[in-house]
């Protein structure tokens, strides 16, 4: 995408700064372009000072945005949208070290993180799965909980910034669930000069890092750019026989082809390989009906184990500005996963095997050597621009999107085994006999969109957003055992909100929105599959922006009522997934974010979440947490400028699990609250050399981090230093 010519620095180093001094005037204006100008005119003895800092509106400031296009593919200020949006920035990413996607969305304020077990990751907001993704704003077709591909473990160095939207978003990405919609902004060659930066880590469980980030003209004027990211990774993980290797690279090139027209092409490749990964977790009682309590390196993975991720995304982007204020945009992609998991597990039927206390014994293995394969087509165009009407001027969205998405997966195994005491297991287990590899499940969808959005000024300080999506989705199923099955589902998700502005600073807003969900889940009994997730969702709060968009903050207060929830039932030791239908799901509640610059000094996040969520069989998803906080500041040190240091909490509410069959008959589980608190301290050498260190876990909290037949520990504390020479 083109920018103005006006910048400030990468990564939001540099930013309009707040004056208040004695003898000094400061005058704040919006140009007719895209860019903040606040002037400081300084009078001192028989001098007089004129300062100009020109800050592209387009760019991360710190720790938040003066605008986004998130919500409504309209670029709006964060108290301009009728909905809640939380942004991760670059810097943000990089003074907390978010390394991967499951780093920074448990960070983001309403986002919670189940770890299934070592590899396997799934993010809820109010109450919900996470399903629906977009790339660059581009919506692909929602992801199957059944079937895990890497999507945490994706790299965030690659990502200018990550947009979370909570609540329904069914008006930009079509069917999906009601929690939250997540937009993966990828960066762009955005300089005209050589300009990158190279840094190296080191860290816990002998982890080695290296990312390396090129910025080259291509061509004199420097209308055509490149860029390069790169890096490889080496950690041993906190478990018992666990390793991790890493690599990934990504490259685009952005061309001024006309003045008015900006042309992107680009490739993404990330490549993950595991070594004795659990498949699940480890038990949580003995067979007495004791609990027990491993040590957080326990391991329940054979050695000869691996999980192996491999992406190839290849994407194309169009940009025309027109004379009138009109843009046209165009963006296509198409998307190559692979998944290669060779595993064993502790068996359970009906309830885990639990190991006698004394001996060890009683733990019965199952295994999979499991292949998948995923590609997904995606193009998206759409058109915007202001109209005048009534006097007034106003804007409008009118686009469409395709997606087009295959699954297949295979699968073989061995006998299980039993390994003798569970307790002492150093890993060895059978690993000959596979036999060959047999078709599982073959899988098609399809999903064609066409929407519009139009923002209506109303009056001076009343704006009404109101628009529409039609989405026409399709599917279709092989299963091993249950052969051919198709779905077909057509849908018209309303959307409107109304914002007035108070004044300069806040503005009160409502939003209603519908939702429809196609599920992948056969109900009970194997007879055909559950009738789409439906619903509505209702939203209303305050938002505010102080220091021309610096700190933005809002509150809001929401309700989501659902019918056809999926309750899974699955089938211990069978890839098949069953589920029931929950109807008269309501999840209501209310969240508070602030994030920006506090002071010139302080970059600061805060956000707070509760909710709670019922259905016509009383708790919903109680084993996702009702209330969480969370907290992360960054302070430049005034007295030694060289240094900044910051850090944080994430806090979260107990969660439980009722009914989980244990030795002694069903039992209930539970997880008490808990806070994680986060540093990190960063000094500048030099302006080109850094040195930063993170410390996760600070004070080493043991927690579960899933409890649901089993048991998964979070992470212990762990330690990162990362050396980065920029030019």
């Amino acid at each position: 995408m083109k920018k103005p010519s006006c910048r400030g620095r990468a990564s939001g180093a540099q930013r309009p700064r707040r004056t208040g001094t004695a003898g000094r005037h400061v005058l704040t204006f919006v140009t007719t372009g895209a860019c903040l100008v606040t002037p400081v005119i300084a009078q001192a003895d028989d001098i007089d000072t004129l300062t100009v800092t020109a800050t592209n509106l387009y760019d991360n400031v710190g720790y938040t945005r003066h605008v986004t296009s998130a919500g409504t593919r309209m670029n709006l200020a964060p108290k301009e949208i009728p909905q809640t949006v939380s942004i991760m920035t670059e810097q943000r990413i990089r003074d907390q070290n978010l390394e991967t996607v499951e780093d920074a969305l448990m960070n983001t304020t309403g986002v919670s993180v189940r770890r299934i077990d070592s590899d396997r990751v799934r993010f809820f907001a109010r109450g919900f799965d996470i399903n629906s993704y977009q790339y660059d704003g581009i919506p692909t077709l929602n992801t199957d909980s059944r079937w895990y591909f890497g999507e945490g473990a994706q790299n965030t160095a690659i990502y200018d910034r990550i947009e979370v939207v909570r609540g329904a978003n069914g008006l930009m990405t079509g069917a999906g669930n009601p929690g939250a919609s997540v937009n993966f902004v990828r960066k762009h060659a955005d300089s005209r000069e050589l300009t990158g930066s190279v840094s190296g880590t080191l860290g816990s469980w002998d982890k080695q890092r290296g990312v390396v980030d090129v910025t080259t003209p291509l061509t004199d004027s420097g209308d055509v750019r490149a860029r390069f990211i790169g890096g490889y990774e080496d950690s041993d993980g906190y478990l018992d026989r666990y390793g991790s290797r890493k690599k990934f690279g990504y490259g685009i090139i952005d061309a001024d082809v006309t003045e008015n027209t900006t042309v992107s092409v680009g490739y993404d490749y990330q490549n993950t390989h595991n070594s004795s990964p659990t498949w699940g977790g480890f038990p949580l009682w003995y067979s007495d009906g004791g609990r027990t309590n491993y040590t957080r390196s326990f391991s329940v993975a054979p050695d000869w184990s691996y999980y192996d991720f491999e992406s190839e995304k290849v994407f194309a982007m169009l940009e025309h500005r027109f004379g009138n204020d009109w843009q046209l945009h165009g963006t296509a992609t198409h998307e190559k996963t692979e998944a290669d998991s060779k595993l064993a597990a502790p068996y359970y039927e009906p309830l885990f095997s639990s190991p006698d206390r004394e001996t060890g014994q009683g733990s019965f293995f199952y295994t999979g050597w499991n292949k998948g394969e995923r590609k997904v087509d995606s193009v998206d165009v759409y058109a915007n621009g202001p109209f005048e009407l009534m006097g007034r001027q106003h804007e409008l969205v009118i686009g469409g999107s395709y997606a087009d998405q295959s699954n297949d997966y295979d699968n073989r195994f061995i006998d299980g085994f039993n390994v003798g005491d569970l307790d002492n297991w150093n890993g060895s287990a059978p690993n000959t006999g596979w036999g060959d590899f047999s078709p599982l499940e073959r899988a098609s969808t399809q999903q064609k969109s066409v929407y519009t959005a139009a923002r209506l000024s109303l009056s001076d300080p009343l704006t009404l957003i109101v628009g529409a999506r039609y989405t026409d989705w399709r599917g279709r199923t092989w299963a091993s055992g249950q052969g051919n099955d198709s779905q077909s589902q057509s849908d018209v998700t309303p959307y409107g909100g109304l914002i007035y502005d108070i004044n300069d600073v806040w503005s009160v807003y409502a939003s209603y929105t519908e939702i429809f969900q196609p599920q992948s889940y056969r109900l009970e009994g194997g007879n055909g599959y559950l009738d789409p997730l439906t619903g509505k969702n209702y939203e209303t709060g305050v938002k505010a922006a102080w220091f021309d968009g610096l700190v933005n903050a809002s509150f809001s207060v929401f309700r989501l009522e659902q019918d056809n929830v999926a309750d899974i039932v699955g089938i211990p030791g069978s890839f098949i997934t069953t589920a029931t239908p929950v109807s008269d799901v309501v999840s209501e509640g209310f969240e508070a974010e602030v994030t920006g610059a506090v002071t010139d000094n302080l970059d600061m996040t805060a956000g707070f979440t509760h909710y709670t969520a019922t259905s016509a069989q009383g708790d919903f998803n109680p084993d996702r947490p009702r209330t969480q906080a969370n907290l992360f500041a960054s302070y430049r040190v005034p007295q030694l400028e060289p240094l900044t240091v910051g850090g944080g909490f994430n806090w979260q509410s107990h969660i439980f699990e009722r009914d989980v069959p244990g030795p002694q008959g069903e039992e209930k589980v539970e997880q008490g609250s808990y806070t994680l608190v986060n540093l990190f301290g960063r000094y500048a050498f030099t302006p080109d050399l850094s040195l930063q260190v993170n410390v996760r876990n600070l004070f080493d909290k043991k927690y579960y981090s899933y409890l649901d037949g089993y048991g998964v520990y979070g992470e212990p504390m762990n330690i990162t230093s990362t050396l980065t020479y920029s030019f």
